[in-house]
């Protein structure tokens, strides 16, 4: 059994591998590294990336985190992603995908500190590694990534210029939430993005927010939602509701122009 457990490893890190050498990078180097956590006890993989001429003075680093199910490397092998950041040019930032396991919605829960793992390890750790500026950080996400975007931003105003939720797992109520994307009753309540935006006018006030979801989207009540909240609060705000596709790949790769250039443009300006 181990024999064949060794192999299927080697399989998996060879398949990795072919995957990512058949990727047009654009230039961009990816790394693959690792964090011995306090927050979330045990190592745990980040993915950087590290656009063309990058050596040339400290960039701005964006965290994107990933959706349910992925990993560190769900958005390493998506060419669409590579050529929109070398669009950006020398605005293009250091992209930095830490792995959230499975369904931790990346918040501080019983399974771990997921929030502090981002906030206090993957941040200040891969600005110095990489030579990001660390005073200049946007954070971003998919799906259970995009909830968590905006779960970090609204938990720590003034430590991001830019936050995007992307098709972000945004739900309007406890009982409708996923199975496993909250502890309990208590720990929604506690990461209830909808309420928290619709009660504190102030709660996305620190960076540009950028919100987006395809018409065919589950998630779009949610987001409807929060649009609407920061729109009556006089957030620095952009919604895109209208545009076609549903909660997949297709969608999300059919924009990544759009996401790469509003973290570019707000990290240049932060």
């Amino acid at each position: 059994m181990l024999a064949v457990g060794a192999v299927g490893l080697l399989l998996w890190a060879a398949t990795g591998l072919i995957n990512l050498l058949g990727t047009n990078t654009h230039g961009a180097e990816v790394t693959e590294t690792s964090i011995e956590s306090k927050a979330v006890p045990g190592e745990h993989p980040v993915s950087v990336v590290v656009p063309d001429g990058a050596g040339e003075g400290e960039r701005g680093m964006l965290v994107f985190l990933h959706g349910r199910s992925g990993d560190d490397g769900s958005y390493t092998n998506d060419e669409e992603f590579f050529q929109a950041l070398a669009d950006q040019g020398d605005e293009a930032p250091i992209v930095v995908f830490p792995d959230g396991g499975d369904s931790s919605y990346w918040h501080d829960r019983a399974s771990g500190d997921w929030g502090s793992f981002v906030t206090d390890e993957v941040i200040p750790q891969m600005a110095e590694e990489f030579g990001a500026d660390p005073d200049r950080v946007a954070v971003g996400g998919i799906s259970m990534g995009g909830f968590g975007a905006l779960d970090l931003a609204m938990k720590n105003p003034g430590m991001f210029c830019a936050v995007g939720g992307h098709s972000p797992a945004l739900f309007l109520s406890g009982g409708e939430s996923a199975p496993g994307a909250f502890d309990d009753a208590e720990d929604f309540a506690e990461n209830d993005v909808l309420a928290t935006a619709a009660a504190d006018p102030d709660a996305f006030s620190s960076q540009q927010v950028f919100l987006d979801a395809g018409r065919r989207d589950p998630f779009v009540p949610g987001v409807t939602e929060l649009a609407g909240s920061l729109e009556a609060a006089g957030a620095d705000a952009i919604a895109e509701l209208d545009w076609p596709g549903g909660h997949d790949e297709d969608y999300w790769n059919a924009h990544w122009d759009e996401y790469l250039a509003f973290y570019a443009n707000s990290l240049a300006d932060c």
